[in-house]
């Protein structure tokens, strides 16, 4: 049987730190489905299409990762997968606080679903999908920091702010 993980997030965008994340989620789980929460609440600088297409694009020589949107739970979007696993990423310890009430949640949701916590590579602790969005905002070089099709996309938003001016 095949082990599938959920790697889900708001991906608002896709930092290299996400990436990284994957990349060695692919080390534990034979396939990861990168999954964006529709969210209506939670207000975003890109469109879930365009967040989609980033992930695609950051993701497009990986063959064992899918890139998904979901609304609901997910615990039932993972079982509607026919996954048993979450992957979630740590950055430092102000994370674990949040990260271990939502897995207990999922667990009382749905024992089936184990949540898989990886600590981000030390040279991405400091990013985050805010603090990329805000730097590139002000014209600060992101590159590097975010895949190619991202830094891109920033420029892209960027410019086009900086005309409705």
């Amino acid at each position: 049987m095949q082990k599938i993980a959920i790697y889900p997030g708001t991906f608002d965008p896709v930092t290299n730190g996400h990436v990284d994340i994957a990349k060695r989620g692919l080390t534990i789980f034979d396939k990861l489905i990168v999954a964006i929460l529709k969210n209506p609440i939670k207000e975003c600088f890109f469109t879930v299409e365009e967040r989609v297409e980033m992930l695609e694009g950051s993701f497009e020589k990986f063959s064992n990762i899918e890139v998904d949107t979901f609304d609901g739970l997910l615990v039932d979007y993972a079982a509607k997968r026919k996954s048993h696993a979450i992957l979630r990423g740590m950055r430092a310890v102000s994370d674990f606080e949040y990260e271990f009430q939502l897995a207990l949640m999922n667990r009382r949701l749905n024992r089936d679903v184990q949540t898989v916590f990886l600590m981000t590579g030390l040279r991405w602790i400091f990013t985050s999908s805010s603090i990329i969005k805000e730097a590139a905002t002000f014209g600060g070089d992101i590159q590097g920091m975010v895949p190619p099709i991202v830094n891109e996309k920033l420029k892209q938003k960027r410019q086009s702010r900086l005309s409705k001016l």
